[in-house]
Parts: C-alpha cells; sequence; structure tokens
C-alpha cells in the first residue's frame, strides 16, 4: 500500500487537475436534476450512500477471492463475481456525484481511487470471460489481480473518509466546543433585519439571521466541507426559509437545521434563541 508520504505527494500533484474539472464538467452535466442528486448523496439516508453501496462488490468479491482458492466450489466464485459487478454501477454512481463536490485535494486522491476501481472492474469481467471459455486458472488469475486492484481502491477510499474527511459531518464537533446553559451573543438591536451576521461563542462561528421578533441562529460553518453559511443566499423552499452554502450548494431549514439539498447529509446545529433585557441568549441542546 502507498505510504503517507506518496500519499501526500498525491493530494498535492496538480497534473490532475485538468483530469478532475473535465470529469466533474461532464458529471455536472449528467447529474442536472436535484431530486437525483439529492438521491445518490444520500441525503436521505442520512448520511452519504456511497458507503453503503461499496459494500455490494467488496463483499461479493472477497468471498469470490476465498472460494477461488477452495477446491470444489465450481462455477460459485463466477455467480458472486457477475453480482459484484453488477453492484458496482450504482456504487460509482454514488461515487462520482460525491466526488464532483468536493475541494481539489480530495478530487485528486479519488480520481485515483476511480482509476483503481475502473481497472479492478475490467479484471474481473475479463476474469468471468476466462472462465466462460473454459480456462478457469486465468479466470482465478484475474480474478485475484481485481481484488488487489479494489484494495488498493479502498485504501485510497479510506484515505478519502478518514484522513481527508470527505463525507464526514464538519459540524458535529459543535456540541462538544460549546458550553452546556445560555450565552448572550449580542444586543438585538445590533442584527440587521434581514441580513445575515455572524458571532462568535468561544471556538464555534455562528450564523444569525433576524426577521421581525424572530431570530435563528445555526452554526455558521457547513457540516458538508465547512463554508460559511453567512455567506450564502437566504431564500424561502418549500414555504420554508433556508440558507444556501456558497460552496457546494447545500440548503438547511433555518428553523431547525434540516438538510433541504444535498450535497451534505448530516443536519445543521441550531440554537434555541431568547431575547432578555435586549440582549440575545442562545442555547445548543445537549452541549457540554
Amino acid at each position: 500500500m502507498p505510504q503517507p508520504a506518496a500519499l501526500d505527494a498525491l493530494e498535492n500533484t496538480t497534473v490532475l487537475d485538468p483530469v478532475a474539472r473535465a470529469v466533474t464538467s461532464v458529471v455536472s452535466g449528467a447529474l442536472r436534476s436535484r431530486t437525483v442528486k439529492d438521491l445518490l448523496h444520500g441525503v436521505w439516508l442520512g448520511h452519504p450512500l456511497h458507503p453503503v453501496l461499496v459494500q455490494v462488490p467488496v463483499g461479493t468479491w472477497t468471498s469470490a477471492a476465498v472460494l477461488d482458492a477452495l477446491p470444489g466450489t465450481g462455477t460459485a466464485p463466477d455467480r458472486l463475481i457477475a453480482v459484484g459487478l453488477l453492484g458496482l454501477v450504482p456504487a460509482v454512481a454514488t461515487g462520482w456525484t460525491d466526488w464532483s463536490v468536493l475541494h481539489e485535494q480530495q478530487q485528486r486522491v479519488g480520481l485515483v481511487h476511480a482509476a483503481s476501481n475502473v481497472l479492478a472492474g475490467s479484471l474481473y469481467v475479463s476474469s468471468l470471460v476466462a472462465r466462460r471459455r473454459g480456462h478457469r486458472e486465468r479466470g482465478r488469475l484475474l480474478g485475484w489481480a481485481g481484488y488487489s486492484v479494489a484494495g488498493l481502491g479502498s485504501y485510497l477510499g479510506g484515505h478519502l473518509a478518514y484522513r481527508q474527511a470527505a463525507g464526514t459531518n464538519h459540524a458535529e464537533f459543535v456540541q462538544h466546543l460549546v458550553k452546556a446553559g445560555w450565552h448572550d451573543i449580542g444586543a438585538m438591536d445590533d442584527f440587521a433585519e434581514g441580513r445575515p451576521a455572524t458571532r462568535r461563542l468561544g471556538d464555534v462561528s455562528l450564523l444569525v439571521l433576524r426577521r421581525g421578533d424572530r431570530v435563528d441562529v445555526l452554526a455558521n460553518r457547513c457540516a458538508h466541507l465547512d463554508g460559511p453559511l453567512a455567506s450564502g443566499r437566504i431564500h424561502a423552499e418549500g414555504g420554508e426559509d433556508c440558507v444556501t452554502c456558497p460552496w457546494h450548494g447545500s440548503t438547511f431549514r433555518l428553523r431547525d437545521g434540516a438538510v433541504v439539498h444535498g450535497p451534505a447529509t448530516a443536519p445543521q446545529p441550531v440554537f434555541r434563541t431568547q431575547v432578555a433585557d435586549g440582549r440575545l441568549r442562545v442555547l445548543l441542546e445537549g452541549a457540554g
């Protein structure tokens, strides 16, 4: 497997950027429907759909690799490989959808991750062809080669998720940094009507939006990739006031932080508010 230094170099390999831009354009052109994008991102599931779907090719190909090493398994590995190839299609679709809204460093690693999986799929197709033509030993060797390359792809996928934080909830830390109880964040008159403002609550940035006597307060950094929501667009969606992140277009309901549109799949932390003696106070449920 690649060493950490090699992965650091891959993250900063700008030669991949023209390819990334071209592929992003293709993916964006193919995914014009917001409903389809939300489906593939996993908004309805509450976390990215891609890691769920990759279990099919990974599981079936692992089983096939084991059966190919055992005597008397007949054509069972062939069927498992075929199921894995079928499962690869939705996994690839969700993967490209998530990849198209990542940062440059993440996209560079993601390109190699995707290329590894495409190569693994090609090796498995060749393995099936060889088996069907009676060349079972060649088919087994191609299958093991495909499994090895798929392992590299899985390793890079883990690097994307755990080292580069692609697909993780970037607002999860909020409730651990905010202290329990009510906090004064300023005079009510300091917040302009209908204009997003930011305030600091310790290490946490807040988005504050006042409309008359109503004030909505959310964590300001987007759950998708930490974009500044206060710089985004305030608008109505389905009769509800929403904010859309300026970086990748994630849309959250101001009332409760629910995800209206992806790529974010985790809700945005929302603070309860109260006004006392002309001062705005906020409280985060479960904080501390």
